[in-house]
């Protein structure tokens, strides 16, 4: 819970950076904390939780994206190692990241747990990041494309045992999509700061907006979503504290948030007229930064088929 608050917080100022501090976290570190050894634990996860390195998890590629059995990077086993050849795109944090999560297949098998994770660092001989993307909104975060030419991984760098790939990413997920939803929230809670502060202040017919019934119904639903979302974000939160089993509570509050965002940020750009549409006020950063909130750490699509799931066992 206190994690979530400090993500919405984060968020509230700069969700790029509230981007950056989830991924490094919920996806990056705390897998080497629950899958890795030891040895892994004070190689990685020291420097990770110090912020000498900056961690990212790279499962998405040009093939495969909400289907992540898809997977086409190869780790081929070669003595006491692995060689990795492939491509991931979309890397939250690439751009400054020491330390790397990658998803790589280990198997022949196309389908199914044929896949594990790696643990390699940025100046692995063979790892090669390509330039920032040029991106809707996040711009504030390093997002590239990371590839791998015959990069060669010692054995125990790999976490977790191998064809482990789907379970850790899946567990890892599931905490991953409470951190975005907290961030989403903290979007949301800034564009209505923002709003209340801009009706306030500016007029129109000889009062100022805030004295609007169509001002006054736009904060009032915007309010109302918001505290639903810091709820249904804070009980999934609870009960992976609790140790309880939080996969429907995540994607209820991943894929609520999300698009409460959207919907929040869109709001306080109507609100701010055609001043919404400029730089001159944050909320047009708001509205961008939002979208990619009902894309990443499972699309709200897949939320629903997770929810479902769940509902219809």
């Amino acid at each position: 819970v206190s994690y979530a608050i400090v993500i919405e917080e984060i968020s509230r100022v700069n969700a790029a950076m509230g981007l950056c501090v989830s991924v490094h976290n919920s996806v990056s570190a705390y897998p080497v904390h629950m899958f890795g050894t030891e040895d892994q634990k004070k190689r990685f996860l020291v420097r990770l939780a110090s912020g000498e390195k900056i961690g990212t998890f790279c499962l998405t590629e040009p093939n495969a994206g909400s289907d992540a059995s898809s997977l086409e990077t190869r780790a081929v086993p070669d003595g006491g190692a692995y060689v990795l050849n492939g491509n991931k795109v979309f890397v939250t944090n690439g751009g400054i990241s020491g330390i790397n999560l990658i998803f790589a297949r280990t198997q022949s098998e196309k389908k199914g747990h044929s896949f594990s994770v790696f643990i390699v660092e940025s100046d692995t001989k063979g790892l090669e990041k390509g330039p920032p993307e040029d991106l809707l909104g996040m711009r504030g975060n390093p997002v590239c494309p990371i590839s791998f030419h015959d990069c060669r991984i010692p054995s125990e760098n790999r976490l977790g045992q191998e064809g482990e790939g789907l379970k850790i990413a899946l567990l890892t997920l599931n905490g991953g999509r409470i951190g975005i939803a907290a961030q989403a929230l903290g979007l949301a809670q800034a564009a209505l700061d923002a709003s209340i502060n801009y009706t306030r202040q500016r007029y129109q017919f000889g009062k100022t907006l805030s004295e609007f019934g169509a001002i006054q119904n736009f904060v009032a639903d915007m309010a109302t979503d918001i505290e639903a979302g810091r709820l249904l974000i804070h009980r999934a939160s609870d009960f992976k504290d609790k140790g309880l089993n939080h996969v429907t509570e995540a994607a209820m509050a991943k894929l609520f948030a999300s698009e409460m965002a959207v919907k929040a940020t869109r709001v306080g750009v109507q609100i701010h007229g055609g001043y919404g549409c400029t730089k001159a006020y944050p909320v047009e950063r708001f509205y961008r930064d939002a979208k990619v909130c009902e894309i990443y750490e499972g699309t709200s699509e897949i939320q629903r088929m997770v929810i479902a799931r769940s509902m219809l066992k």
